[in-house]
């Protein structure tokens, strides 16, 4: 793919995949049919296998210039949907999934690659028992463990009226803290550089060498502390080095697909700091690779010329 250093490979690490489930469950809340949903928010309705929601998403990656990315279920009990896309294609796809551990029903976390926590959402502090037993499985197999802090806005719930009755007390990035230390072979990522927990998210990665942040989205929470995208950048550098930034851009919907925008921006805003090529190439994919090879040995690299 093109980049301010030439030819690179890039992968995306913040991906969500919008299933046929996803829009069933927000048409259930609205009252109404998933196809009026779909159109309500000029929204493509994706096709009930999700395998055939993978093949949209392989050509949209292909169209870019993409080696991989990761495919976030966005729903608590859609594992199913991201596992099945990831198994069709493993060198394209790594299968995130959205997981409620005060749910009374386990996830399944067989074919997942990350557990993705959402505290605000759900309501519990990281250190929670019940969070500990999901810790201690990904722990035994090797998952990644994603865990959103800071402003959490749901748009798609804002367009159709529906509440988001999240609570941030649960999403300082320290209560990871004494959790991240006790799960020392356990890699956390930290996404959108802790979504206006800019400050604690560093002193945690600071702290922790076992802490990610993931660059995704447009970061409109730096409004909140005055910052812009380079300074951002340059402090995560200082704080955390290369080797631990994931790029991703928060994707998600169809007809938009893939949000180019999000990767010009930061890769301008890396090359005007002047990183170095060998640093790009680790934030712009390397170093998602490196984990997530660390969660299944044994695939072949990723290929931007994978089937169809």
């Amino acid at each position: 793919m093109r980049t301010p250093w030439g030819e690179s490979a890039v992968s995306d690490a913040h991906v969500h995949f919008f299933s046929r489930r996803f829009f069933e469950s927000l048409a259930t809340q609205a009252g109404q049919t998933s196809h009026a949903i779909a159109s309500a928010l000029g929204w493509e309705l994706p096709a009930a296998d999700p395998v055939e929601l993978g093949s949209r998403w392989v050509r949209e990656l292909d169209a870019h210039g993409l080696e991989c990315a990761a495919l976030i279920a966005s729903l608590p009990g859609d594992e199913s949907s991201v596992t099945a896309a990831a198994a069709k294609r493993p060198h394209r796809f790594f299968a995130y999934a959205m997981v409620d551990p005060l749910a009374e029903n386990p996830p399944s976390l067989s074919g997942l690659h990350a557990l993705c926590f959402f505290p605000a959402m759900h309501r519990y502090f990281m250190h929670d028992p019940r969070v500990e037993v999901l810790l201690e499985k990904a722990a035994a197999q090797g998952s990644l463990v994603f865990v959103h802090c800071g402003v959490l806005t749901v748009g798609v719930r804002k367009k159709l009226g529906l509440p988001s009755l999240f609570d941030m007390r649960y999403s300082n990035p320290i209560d990871l803290h004494a959790t991240a230390l006790r799960h020392p072979n356990v890699n956390f990522v930290v996404p959108h550089f802790g979504a206006g927990y800019f400050r604690e998210a560093l002193m945690l990665a600071d702290l922790c060498p076992n802490v990610y942040l993931d660059t995704s989205s447009s970061n409109h929470w730096m409004q909140y502390e005055g910052l812009d995208l380079k300074t951002v950048f340059r402090r995560a550098l200082d704080t955390a080095g290369p080797s631990r930034l994931l790029f991703g851009t928060d994707s998600s919907f169809f007809p938009r697909g893939w949000n180019a925008g999000v990767f010009e921006q930061q890769t301008q805003a890396l090359a005007d700091l002047g990183v170095s090529s060998a640093d790009a190439r680790l934030v712009l994919g390397g170093n998602l690779r490196r984990l997530t090879d660390a969660v299944r040995p044994g695939i072949a690299p990723a290929r931007s010329h994978d089937e169809p």
